[in-house]
Parts: structure tokens; C-alpha cells; sequence
């Protein structure tokens, strides 16, 4: 507990201990003297000290060891277990010091007539200040949830604009138009070249389609592409450009975000100069764990300044899926770009979308039904002990307020039970429970 949350409940606790200290003064103490009126300010101290930091630090003990939102059911039984125990022995200590030692009674009658309805009432008065307590930790990592799920959607939908940017990277027309230029001048000049090159080209775009939906693909598929890729420019710049691959055989097993390397190497043409005297010099490699491509700088003169758009792309994509870096190297000799390798592969991001959206659906019926039982817990632990009062203070001979806090009590169990676990759809939520816990270990 930090010291600003300490000062919080201290003044929680003045203030309480101010209005329960002039009720107690007005209506049940006789002799109106001022040593009584501070004496009513230190006995209702005592007891808000006692059963607010009591439940606090069980509270929070509970809430570091089960969560309110993945262990619910476990969180919520023992908490009503805690908060039963605690708040019996709490009220059977302040009690002990007020009227034993306080207020001089006999000790023999502490269980019994007066005192044993004393004890009773504040049972309850702790239990009610527990479950305020209890309700208020909930609403508390419910909105920490709430806001958990709302950046989640928000990196969805930037992993799908990061997915369409590749997508029009990909398919970017001006490799298209060249392309078909060479093509047109192949085929008179080298018809079975042309043929080739109308496979690579063919071969280029059938893996676009086949990746473009995936988060991850093996090392070694994105290099078969990379090669054909090069393949193609290498027809276009012919000795202006060169490409060396030394990429180590243990990593091209593992992962990397698809279609990364097209960006790059699209990325070294595009903002490059390449000439047969100054020939362009692209090497892919492997080295600790990433996967790195260079080239020589060779500014263009004449072109616009880089928008960025092809690196962010795969910096956002990368930040979904892992917490290493996409490093970025540039000195005055060369260019280097690093993207890390990653050694699990997950699943594309149109299943991580509707487990997303299914997962929320599910926690907002959750919260909705937690709601409603604790607004019912709450409403108990706020009627009961007044009714408990009331007739206690008007007919102490005939107490009727067992029936309404049987009944209702009741109800309460029942609804209890509704919702954390034994009701008519328990079996179905067992399933789902399973079936959330295997897609996590499968992730």
C-alpha cells in the first residue's frame, strides 16, 4: 500500500468515524459531557480502523494471488470465506476492548443478551463494509480490463492498416510497369527468357495472395521468395545490381513477418542509384537472432524524400506479434536493416479478430451478471441490519427480522449460485473454459 492510498483511507476513516461518532453521542450516550463526545470519536476510530484496513489487506492479498477477471469463481468464494472469518474475529476484538475493557462489563455476558446482539449487529455493519469493498476491487479491474480490451482492438486495427499498407506495397504498380516493360522487350530479344520470366513474375504474385493473410511465415520460404524476387530485378539492372545471401541454416526454420524482404529490397531500389561502373550491392544475412538486410549508399539525387511508409510497416507489424526491435543501422558507407526471427509461429490475424470480439462479448455478459449480484449482496448488507436495528430498538422481545433475512438470505444463496457456476448453462461454461484454457496453451 503506497503512502497516497494510505493518507486516502486515513481521511475515509476520519470521516466516518466523525458521523458515527456524533450518532452514537446524540442517540445512546446519556451523559452529554465533552470527555464522552471524544471518547465516541475514539471507539468509532477504532472500529473503522480496524475493519478498513482489515479488509484492505485482505482484499489485496486475495486480489495479488486471484484475479477478478480470470479466476472469478475461485476469487469470489474466497473472498465470502476471507471476509466471513476476518471480519468475525475483527468484530469479536473491537468489541472485546469496548465493552470489556472500555466500558467495564462483565466478560461472562460478552456472548450473550445485549452484548450478544451487539456483536451480531456489527457483524453484519463489517460484512456490509467488506462487501463495498469486495464490489469496489471488482469495478476496479473491471475498468482496468475494459481498458485493456479497448488497446487491443485499437493494435487490431492498426495491424489491419499495417496489412493493407503492405498489401499496396506489394502490389505496387510501378514494379508492375517495369516489369512488363522487360517482359515486352524480352520477348523479342529472348523468347525462352521471357518464359522465365513470366514464371518468376507468376511465382512473385501467387505468394502474395498465399501470405498476405498470415502473420508469420518460416525463414526459409520468405528466402525462396526474396530469390525469385531478386531474380526479376536482376533482369531489369542486370550487373547494376548484385545480391549475396548468407543466411545460416538453424535460423530458416524459425519465423519472420511475411513479404518483409519484397519491402526491403523494393526499398534499396527505390531510393538507390545503380549503375554497371557503381553497381548497387544488397546482401541478406543472419546473426544473432536477426535477419538483416544491406546495401552500399547510393542516394538518387532526384527523388522525393522517403515517406517511411515501408519500414513503419514492418516496425507496427513486428510490435504486434513480439517485444524485440526492428534495428535500423545507417552510416555515410552503408544501409542495415535488422528484423528479429521469431521461433513461434501464431495464428493469422482473422482468428486472433473474432477471439478477440468473442472474449469481449463473453466478459461483457460476465460483468453484467457480477453486477447484478452484488448490487443484490450490497442491497442485503444494507437492509438487513437496518431492519435488524429497527426492530431490535422497537420490539427486542419478538425479533421478526429472521424472516426476511432468511428469505432474502435465500435468494441471495441462489443467486449466488446462478452465477458463479451451478445453474442451468455450467456444463456450457465448463466447455468454454476448457476449450479458452487449450487455445492459450496452444498460443
Amino acid at each position: 500500500m503506497d503512502l497516497k492510498d494510505l493518507r486516502r483511507k486515513l481521511i475515509l476513516m476520519l470521516w466516518i468515524s466523525f458521523g458515527t461518532g456524533v450518532f452514537f453521542f446524540a442517540f445512546f450516550t446519556p451523559d452529554k459531557s465533552f470527555t464522552n463526545l471524544i471518547l465516541s470519536f475514539v471507539i468509532s476510530f477504532m472500529y473503522s480502523f480496524v475493519f478498513i484496513m482489515g479488509n484492505s489487506y485482505t482484499n489485496s492479498y486475495l486480489n495479488s494471488k486471484y484475479s477478478w477477471i480470470e479466476n472469478t469463481r475461485t476469487r469470489i468464494i474466497l473472498g465470502i470465506i476471507s471476509t466471513i472469518f476476518v471480519n468475525v474475529f475483527l468484530v469479536f476484538i473491537c468489541n472485546y476492548l469496548n465493552l470489556i475493557i472500555i466500558q467495564k462489563n462483565t466478560v461472562t455476558n460478552f456472548f450473550t443478551g445485549s452484548m450478544g446482539q451487539f456483536n451480531w449487529l456489527m457483524i453484519n455493519i463489517a460484512l456490509l463494509i467488506s462487501a463495498i469493498m469486495h464490489a469496489k476491487g471488482f469495478m476496479e479491474e473491471w475498468k482496468k480490463s475494459s481498458k485493456k480490451e479497448v488497446v487491443e482492438q485499437k493494435l487490431i486495427a492498426k495491424s489491419a492498416n499495417a496489412q493493407f499498407e503492405t498489401l499496396k506495397n506489394q502490389l505496387d504498380p510501378h514494379f508492375l510497369f517495369n516489369s512488363l516493360n522487360v517482359l515486352s522487350a524480352l520477348i523479342d530479344e529472348n523468347p525462352e527468357y521471357a518464359q522465365k520470366f513470366t514464371a518468376s513474375m507468376s511465382k512473385i504474385y501467387r505468394y502474395i495472395l498465399e501470405q498476405k493473410d498470415k502473420e508469420l511465415v518460416s525463414v526459409e520460404e520468405e528466402l525462396d521468395f526474396a530469390k525469385t524476387y531478386c531474380e526479376l530485378l536482376k533482369t531489369r539492372f542486370e550487373d547494376s545490381v548484385t545480391f549475396e545471401f548468407n543466411v545460416n541454416e538453424n535460423d530458416k526454420k524459425d519465423f519472420v513477418v511475411p513479404l518483409s524482404l519484397q519491402l526491403l529490397l523494393e526499398n534499396c531500389i527505390k531510393h538507390n542509384f545503380a549503375t554497371s561502373s557503381k553497381p548497387l550491392q544488397i546482401k541478406i544475412s543472419s546473426e544473432d537472432g536477426f535477419l538483416m538486410i544491406e546495401n552500399n549508399l547510393q542516394f538518387r539525387e532526384n527523388i522525393k524524400e522517403s515517406s517511411g511508409i515501408g519500414l513503419s510497416n514492418i516496425v507496427q507489424r513486428y510490435a504486434l506479434l513480439t517485444k524485440r526491435n526492428v534495428f535500423i543501422e545507417k552510416s555515410e558507407a552503408y544501409f542495415k536493416v535488422k528484423i528479429p526471427i521469431l521461433i513461434e509461429k501464431t495464428t493469422n490475424m482473422n482468428t486472433t479478430n473474432y477471439s478477440e470480439n468473442s472474449a469481449y462479448e463473453r466478459a461483457a455478459k460476465r460483468v453484467k451478471e457480477l453486477k447484478g449480484f452484488y448490487g443484490n449482496l450490497i442491497s442485503y448488507c444494507l437492509v438487513i441490519p437496518f431492519l435488524i436495528f429497527v426492530n431490535l430498538y422497537t420490539a427486542p422481545d419478538y425479533q421478526w427480522f429472521w424472516w426476511p433475512m432468511l428469505g432474502w438470505g435465500i435468494g441471495l444463496a441462489s443467486h449466488a449460485l446462478q452465477v458463479f457456476g451451478i445453474s442451468k448453462d455450467w456444463e456450457e461454461r465448463q466447455i468454454q473454459k476448457i476449450l479458452n484454457k487449450e487455445n492459450r496453451n496452444n498460443y
